[in-house]
């Protein structure tokens, strides 16, 4: 492969529509614009949006919802899906992501909620735990580390 040889694949580049080029060509004249008005004229047209006098449907909508941007976000997971770990793992949310229980670590660490049931010693690192997965895990023998 020469540098100079590359071209793009076959098709993937359309000339761009000739406009005003005489009346023989389809587009020559008023270049597919017609006559007059609004649309004809240059930086002619209305934003994107514009429903002209008429109430647009943005301020149509109802405004509802509210997005707090002191939520604490955590990435959750119930200790039933702990059970994949062998007896004395040591359970992280690293760990969590590397085998691929969670998708990503949110911001505020790792939150392990009390659904399922657990039969494995685990030792668990999470941010917060609620009381019953706090429960389930020191029932089956493990430990419950808040970091």
């Amino acid at each position: 492969m020469i540098i100079n040889e590359l071209k793009p694949a076959e098709g993937s580049k359309k000339a761009p529509k000739r406009l005003g080029r005489g009346i023989g060509s389809g587009t020559g004249k008023t270049a597919g614009k017609g006559h007059k008005g609004q649309w004809a004229r240059s930086g002619g047209g209305v934003r994107p949006g514009f429903e002209g006098q008429i109430f647009g449907l943005t301020r149509r909508l109802p405004k509802a919802g509210f997005d707090n941007n002191w939520k604490k976000v955590y990435s959750t997971v119930n200790v039933s899906a702990l059970e994949i770990f062998k007896d004395g793992d040591v359970v992280t949310a690293e760990e969590l992501l590397a085998r691929g229980i969670l998708s990503k670590i949110e911001p505020y660490g790792l939150k392990v909620l009390g659904d399922g049931e657990l039969t494995k010693k685990l030792t668990v690192v999470a941010k917060k735990f609620t009381k019953t997965a706090q429960e389930k895990i020191e029932a089956a023998g493990g430990k419950a580390e808040v970091k």
